[in-house]
């Protein structure tokens, strides 16, 4: 697979509490060109929302976030998510991770973290919380001593920041939740979902 972090300017970061949502919201997402959809292990219908949209939504790369153990590791991927990300990593987690057989991007907050990753051989990672851990400010000032270092920010962006995220040279893509809207969410409304996923799309 091409790298998670070239896939699609914006990774929508999603939480299903309804498996029967997962399909509709898979296709309206893809629709407006957002491909891959990082389903967060936060409820417990995730990982049947993962099966369903590796089973019917054949456009979509779907993924699984809040991946914590190598336990959610093995679940994830015999559930059909074709890349991992993680809040954070421990040695155990990243080997879980690093032995599953697909993509990864494991979360980091600081420098010490990133080193670690790329002693490791890894060189992809998730940037989080990204604007509570210093945001633009702090990528750009690790893209000189640390430029093999490439990120996916998440948390707290929005569609304003994001282009700022973007434009670093360090930045893959960005993860988001505001082409997910709750209200919309509640009302089942995929078209309007669709049609802020189309704008997300446009900023790469």
């Amino acid at each position: 697979m091409t790298s998670v972090l070239d896939l699609a300017p914006v990774v929508p970061v999603v939480v299903i509490d309804d498996a029967a949502d997962a399909v509709p919201l898979a296709r309206a997402l893809v629709a407006g060109g957002l491909p891959a959809i990082e389903v967060t292990l936060r409820t417990p219908a995730a990982l049947d929302a993962v099966r369903a949209i590796a089973d019917e939504v054949p456009d979509a790369v779907v993924g699984a976030g809040t991946v914590i153990s190598p336990r959610g590791v093995a679940d994830a991927v015999a559930s059909g998510a074709r890349f991992l990300v993680s809040p954070g990593w421990t040695d155990a987690l990243l080997d879980a991770m690093a032995s599953s057989g697909v993509p990864f991007l494991p979360g980091v907050s600081t420098t010490s973290e990133v080193v670690g990753l790329l002693e490791r051989g890894v060189s992809e990672m998730k940037f989080f919380p990204a604007e509570a851990a210093g945001g633009t400010p702090y990528l750009k000032s690790l893209a000189g001593p640390l430029p093999q270092a490439r990120f996916c920010p998440t948390g707290g962006i929005s569609l304003a920041t994001a282009p700022s995220y973007l434009a670093l040279p360090n930045v893959g893509c960005v993860g988001g939740t505001w082409m997910l809207p709750p209200d919309a969410l509640a009302a089942r409304d995929w078209a309007r979902v669709e049609s802020l996923a189309r704008e997300a799309a446009s900023l790469g």
